[in-house]
């Protein structure tokens, strides 16, 4: 490539004035980028805020309706739920998982009723139904065992795409779920449902306040260790992602986000297929706590961070910070 040199050559020229800097952008935010997390809790016209999430509440069926209709308003294409589940409904086998009428199945069908044109994306793992806090079943030992959890995240994912859930996204880790989820869904009938597998998903220390929110934070004996990846590992990820579309998942996700952009931006310059990235809730913490001392301001941080995955090559990202984004994408 052969350029010219300074003083013939000056790129401050294309950034000297608002109009030609947005000319030369090489990515942009959307709305349609954005994914936005909600926790769904039992009740009637409640809201649980969330002392780890500042900002950031549980809300009863009705009012994720609501949430759901201030999405589509403001153009986010997509929700994902996730359910704090009572405790006398967790069990070793999370059976509640199953329940076709449990928390999950009747805030998607509430959501479909009265925002049909909105998507919806569900969490398929153990964690949130178990007693133990952990993504699977358990041997005596504890350790958490990967083929007959596979057999009860079918069960899950069935579940959840009858209820109308649009996309099924296993964060579970498991091997070989992705490949037994997709022949499960066509073998129902559920051809159209996507798949978007939590394919690189680290064993990561940003995943506090997400599980306080769920309520699995003081269930949880260990850790997640013999699932989830170790933080030293990239090519690994690479493998992860390679047998998960194999298996035929629709588009993946890497989890966390701005401590693995790294991984997205070598997911997507090997697979050049759908990437997303999950900004979780340590990571939204760290930006409501900077900007309660004083030291960032709020709008600059979220949609400097947000860019920051569609430059590593995000089709989207999952963020808590998504209403408050699209409002500013939209002003």
């Amino acid at each position: 490539m052969t350029h010219a040199s300074y003083p013939a050559l000056r790129l401050r020229r294309t950034r000297a004035a608002a109009w030609t800097r947005a000319l030369h952008a090489e990515n942009r935010l959307h709305p349609s980028d954005l994914i936005w997390p909600l926790f769904v809790t039992e009740g009637q016209g409640e809201e649980e805020p969330i002392s780890s999430l500042p900002g950031v509440s549980r809300w009863s069926v009705d009012g994720i309706v609501a949430r759901a209709r201030e999405a589509r308003d403001v153009g986010i294409p997509c929700l994902a739920l996730f359910p704090n589940t009572q405790a006398d409904r967790r069990s070793d086998d999370g059976e509640e998982a199953l329940n076709p009428d449990n928390l999950m199945c009747r805030a998607i069908r509430a959501i479909k009723d009265a925002v049909p044109d909105i998507g919806i994306l569900t969490d398929v793992a153990l964690d949130p139904y178990t007693a133990h806090g952990q993504d699977g079943l358990l041997d005596e030992q504890g350790y958490v065992i990967n083929d007959a959890t596979i057999d009860v995240l079918i069960g899950q994912s069935l579940n959840q795409a009858a209820a109308g859930a649009d996309i099924i996204a296993p964060s579970d880790m498991m091997d070989g779920r992705v490949g037994a989820i997709r022949e499960a869904l066509e073998e129902e009938g559920h051809a159209n449902v996507q798949i978007m597998a939590y394919a690189a998903k680290y064993a990561s220390a940003f995943y506090g306040p997400f599980r306080d929110a769920v309520g699995s934070s003081g269930l949880l004996k260990g850790d997640k260790k013999s699932y989830q990846m170790d933080p030293a590992n990239s090519e690994e990820a690479l493998r992860e992602v390679a047998l998960d579309l194999a298996e035929g998942a629709d588009s993946v996700m890497v989890k966390p986000g701005l401590p693995y952009l790294d991984i997205i931006a070598r997911v997507k310059d090997r697979f050049e297929v759908p990437v997303f990235a999950y900004q979780v809730s340590g990571e939204y913490a760290m930006i409501e706590a900077a900007v309660a001392a004083g030291v960032g301001d709020r709008d600059a941080l979220v949609l400097e961070t947000l860019l920051a995955f569609k430059r590593a090559g995000c089709s989207g990202v999952l963020t808590y910070h998504a209403l408050h984004a699209a409002r500013l994408l939209g002003a």
